[in-house]
């Protein structure tokens, strides 16, 4: 079953780090990640709700990872930016943890930058 995709955006920077997210809330989606595939294209990025810690094992291409904390407003807003990762490389590069995590982007390299993002700004994710 296919779920829609999300957007993730940058509220604090009025920026977007991925149009064409995918949900990885499925517990088949967060065994997979991004394992399998060959690349990850620039506007694309996985979700992975709750989660605080991430491997780069069975990867076969880097990443830009955003740790983020459980909604603000303690419901379903934003979330602030407690990590960033920049091009972690495949198989070498393993984020184990990140305390106080409850999210995590799986994005493009050069998407953190790209965006302009920062530690604490606030990333909204949404249809």
């Amino acid at each position: 079953m296919n779920r829609p995709l999300l957007v993730a955006r940058n509220s604090s920077r009025g920026t977007v780090l991925a149009e064409r997210l995918e949900d990885g809330s499925s517990f088949w989606a967060k065994f997979m990640g991004l394992m399998g595939r060959s690349s990850l294209p620039q506007g694309d990025g996985l979700w992975l709700p709750g989660e605080n810690g991430i491997h780069m094992l069975f990867m076969r291409f880097a990443i830009d990872v955003v740790f983020v904390s459980p909604p603000v407003d303690g419901r379903s807003g934003p979330r602030r930016v407690l990590s960033l990762h920049r091009a972690v490389p495949p198989w070498r590069g393993v984020v184990w943890r990140v305390g106080g995590a409850k999210g995590v982007l799986e994005l493009p390299p050069g998407t953190i930058d790209e965006s302009g993002t920062v530690l604490g700004d606030e990333i909204s994710i949404s249809q």
